[in-house]
């Protein structure tokens, strides 16, 4: 299968690229590599998909946001995370649809946290807004494309990364397979929790 992994040079995104890559042809995209896309322009996937043509799969990795607490002075500032990870997301799964091959599959990323902390309420809203996206919108993927969500908690290479307790996370590695499997089992409109 021919795979796109968007977000390939970031922790998660390298992991999964890699694993897909011991069975499928793996086209590892990113902002700043030699395949690039940026989740915030949707002319910049409307060209990703022209330049790859017809493809199994499309999974993206590259989604994040800052926690942003809920007292930010600027809308623009509070929303930031709103553009590319819920609607640059939701746009990459609308613009995969007439390039991605019968019986294929679109996996994104929402996320969790273990609990409320100050900041993450844009994150919450987010993560749930992509969640009730995939469960909605699988009733209307057309040729049995699959659509699913990846919701990774705390990685613990991202914890050590950051200088942090890795106790509470979850190994790359761990959360790689989770994505390995939404391509090529047989889930569709799940949410899959790492």
């Amino acid at each position: 299968m021919k795979v796109i992994v968007i977000g390939a040079t970031g922790t998660i995104g390298s992991a999964v690229a890699q694993a897909l890559a011991a069975r499928h042809d793996v086209v590892g995209v990113s902002r700043r590599g030699p395949v690039r896309v940026d989740l915030d322009d949707a002319a910049s996937i409307d060209a990703l998909f022209a330049g790859l043509g017809q493809v199994d799969a499309v999974v993206c990795c590259a989604a994040s946001g800052a926690l942003t607490p809920l007292d930010t002075r600027r809308d623009e500032d509070y929303w930031r995370g709103l553009q590319g990870k819920l609607v640059g997301q939701v746009n990459l799964a609308r613009r995969a649809l007439a390039h991605v091959r019968g019986g294929g599959s679109v996996t994104i990323t929402s996320g969790r946290f273990a609990e409320p902390i100050r900041g993450s309420s844009l994150g919450h809203l987010v993560n749930a807004g992509l969640e009730a996206f995939v469960r909605a919108a699988a009733i209307e993927m057309p040729r049995d494309i699959r659509l699913n969500t990846v919701s990774p908690g705390w990685v613990r290479e991202t914890l050590l990364a950051l200088g942090m307790d890795p106790a509470g996370g979850t190994p790359v590695a761990d959360v790689a397979r989770v994505y390995v499997e939404a391509v090529e089992g047989r889930a569709h409109g799940a949410t899959l929790l790492v």
